[in-house]
C-alpha cells in the first residue's frame, strides 16, 4: 500500500474523494435487489439444489442462503424461524466493514494506512513504549500482523478501556511479520475512525456504504467508552450482506457511483500475508481456506475468490471470476466443511455449459425442525412453582398447557411454546440470549426475538427449544417434573458443540405451591 495521501490518489487515478453522497442515494433506502433466475443467468439450478440437499444430508444449520450473479439474486432462502426481514449476529464478518470504513477514511485523507497507531492513542500509552509497539501500523492492525505475543481480546473485553488495555500488551514480534487472528486488533481501528471523525464506526458507514446500498435496520454494538467493538458485534440482514459482496465485487461502484476507490477494495482484498501452518493429514494447505492468505480484514479463498467471513458461518463470498456472490447465515462448528459444499456444488454449477432450469420452489419451505416428541402428557398440568436460591434470579415459574402451546412464565418474563411448531415472541429472560464474546455485550438484558416450541420426551419430561432467531444460537431447555418437584437444565447451542463443555447456568429446582 502507498503511504501518502497523494500517492494513494495517483495510484487510484481518481480525483481525491470528499463526503459526496448523492441525494438519490442518501434517500434511497431499503429498495431491493433485482431478481433472476438461475438459468437466465448462466447457473445450474440442479447445482443449487444438489447444494441444498448436502446441507440437510450432512446435517449443517443454515439460517439463510443467498446467491448473486451480473448482480441479480438467483436464489434465496430462509429456513423458518429466520426471515429476510429479520438480521442476524455477524461475529467475524463484522471485521470487513470496519476495514471499508478505514477504506473511506484513506480515502478522504484523514488517515494513511502507514500511520502508526500510537500516535492515535497518546493518553492510553504504556508508561515505557517499546519498539515493536512504537512500529505497528494501521496496516498491522488490519493485516492482523500487530506482533502480540498472545491473542490479546479476552484481556481488553475485561477492562474498561480496551484500547488502552490493548497497547499495554507485550508486542513480542516486529510488526507486520506474523499472522495472529486478533479481533482487538479489528476494534482499534473501529477506534480510530472513531477518533478521526467524532463517529462510530456504524454511523460514519451509513451516509457512505448503507444508505446508498440501501441497507437498514443494521447495529453495532459497542465498548464501555461507546465505540463500536469493529471486530464483532455487527447485526444485519441477508441481503444486507448480499448488497456488500455485489459493492465488493463492483470494486466500490454502485448504481454507476464511484463510492469507494477501486484501488482500495483491490488492495484491501489481495493477499497480505501468510497464516502460519501446513498440509495436515486430512487436508492439504491448497484445500484449506484459512490458508490461503488475508488481507485487510478479507480472507483470500481457493482459487481467485474472497470472503468475509464470522463465526459459525457468516459468509460474504465474493468470486470475481464468476461474477458472483454467495452470501451465508448458519450456526455451524464446521465453517471449512461448509465451504467445501459451496465449491463442490455451487462452483460447478456457475456457467455450467448445461445450464438447465429447476424447480426451486423447495427454498421457499425450508424450515429447522421444531421440538419432537408428544404434545401431551400426564404431566402436562398448568402449575407454579416456587424455586431455590439461583443465580439467574428467578423466584417462580409457571406453566400453562393449552391444545397448541405451552406457556412458560418466570417473573415479567415469558415465553410461548408452539406444540410441534415455531411461535414467536420476545423475551429478556437473564442469561439469554448465548454469545460467543462477552465485549460488548449489553449491561441490561436485552429483549430478544425468540421463536420457541416444545414437546414431551417421556411422560415427565418437557424439552423447549428457544431459538434467538436474530442471532445463530438457541437454548435447549430440559423440564423435569416428579410428582410436585420440578428440575430444569439449560443447554445452550454453543456448549452443545463441545461435548466436554458444560452450560454456566445452574439447573433451577422448584416446588409445586399449590
Amino acid at each position: 500500500m502507498t503511504t501518502s495521501r497523494r500517492s494513494f490518489l495517483r495510484y487510484t487515478g481518481l480525483a481525491p474523494f470528499s463526503l459526496w453522497i448523492p441525494r438519490s442515494f442518501a434517500e434511497e433506502t431499503g429498495y431491493s435487489l433485482a431478481r433472476s433466475t438461475p438459468e437466465a443467468e448462466g447457473v445450474a439450478a440442479q447445482g443449487i439444489l444438489d447444494f441444498i440437499d448436502a446441507v440437510e444430508r450432512e446435517k449443517f444449520e443454515l439460517h439463510s442462503f443467498m446467491m448473486l450473479r451480473h448482480g441479480k439474486v438467483l436464489a434465496e432462502g430462509w429456513w423458518k424461524p429466520y426471515g429476510p426481514e429479520f438480521v442476524h449476529t455477524m461475529y467475524s464478518m463484522s471485521k470487513s466493514f470496519t476495514s471499508t470504513a478505514v477504506g473511506f477514511a484513506v480515502a478522504e485523507g484523514k488517515l494513511k494506512v502507514e500511520d502508526k497507531v500510537v500516535s492515535f492513542f497518546p493518553d492510553d500509552l504504556p508508561e515505557k513504549v517499546s519498539e515493536n509497539l512504537a512500529a505497528m501500523t494501521v496496516k498491522d492492525l488490519l493485516t492482523m500482523s500487530s506482533g502480540h505475543e498472545k491473542e490479546p481480546t479476552g484481556v481488553c473485553v475485561k477492562s474498561e478501556n480496551w484500547a488502552r488495555t490493548f497497547l499495554a500488551q507485550n508486542i513480542a514480534h516486529k510488526p507486520g511479520t506474523q499472522f495472529m487472528y486478533n479481533s482487538a486488533a479489528t476494534y482499534m481501528c473501529s477506534a480510530i475512525v472513531q477518533r478521526l471523525t467524532h463517529q462510530t464506526v456504524l454511523d460514519y458507514l451509513t451516509p457512505r456504504l448503507f444508505a446508498p446500498l440501501g441497507i437498514k435496520g443494521m447495529r453495532w454494538e459497542t465498548c464501555p467508552h461507546g465505540i463500536n467493538t469493529g471486530g464483532w458485534g455487527l447485526s444485519i440482514q441477508t441481503e444486507g450482506l448480499a448488497k456488500f459482496g455485489q459493492f465488493l465485487l463492483q470494486k466500490g461502484k454502485w448504481k454507476g457511483e464511484q463510492l469507494l476507490p477501486a484501488a482500495w477494495v483491490e488492495e484491501a482484498t489481495r493477499f497480505h500475508i501468510q497464516q502460519p501452518g501446513g498440509d495436515k493429514p486430512d487436508r492439504p494447505k491448497t484445500k484449506n481456506d484459512w490458508m490461503q492468505g488475508y488481507g485487510y480484514q478479507f480472507w483470500r479463498c481457493q482459487g481467485t475468490a474472497f470472503r468475509g467471513d464470522g463465526a459459525f458461518g457468516q459468509f460474504t463470498i465474493v468470486l470475481p471470476e464468476q461474477d458472483a456472490v454467495i452470501v451465508m447465515t448458519s450456526e455451524n462448528k464446521n465453517m471449512q466443511g461448509q465451504l467445501d459444499l459451496v465449491w463442490k456444488h455451487l462452483l460447478p454449477a456457475i456457467g455450467a455449459e448445461t445450464a438447465l432450469g429447476g424447480d426451486l420452489s423447495r427454498l421457499k419451505t425450508l424450515a429447522l425442525a421444531p421440538q419432537q416428541g408428544s404434545k401431551t402428557s400426564p404431566a402436562a398440568v398448568s402449575k407454579k412453582f416456587q424455586l431455590e436460591a439461583n443465580d439467574l434470579g428467578f423466584r417462580d415459574v409457571s406453566f400453562e398447557f393449552r391444545d397448541d402451546a405451552c406457556v412458560f412464565t418466570s417473573g415479567e418474563h415469558t415465553v410461548t411454546c408452539g406444540l410441534g411448531s415455531w411461535q414467536r415472541g420476545e423475551a429478556a429472560f437473564p442469561g439469554t440470549p448465548p454469545r460467543l464474546i462477552s465485549g460488548g455485550m449489553p449491561k441490561q438484558t436485552p429483549r430478544s426475538k425468540i421463536a420457541a416450541s416444545a414437546a414431551w420426551t417421556d411422560d415427565s419430561t418437557l424439552v423447549m427449544q428457544w431459538r434467538y432467531y436474530e442471532t445463530p444460537h438457541s437454548d435447549q431447555v430440559t423440564c423435569k417434573f416428579d410428582g410436585g418437584e420440578v428440575t430444569i437444565t439449560f443447554l445452550s447451542s454453543i456448549t452443545a458443540m463441545n461435548p466436554k463443555a458444560k452450560d454456566a447456568r445452574a439447573p433451577l429446582k422448584g416446588r409445586s405451591s399449590v
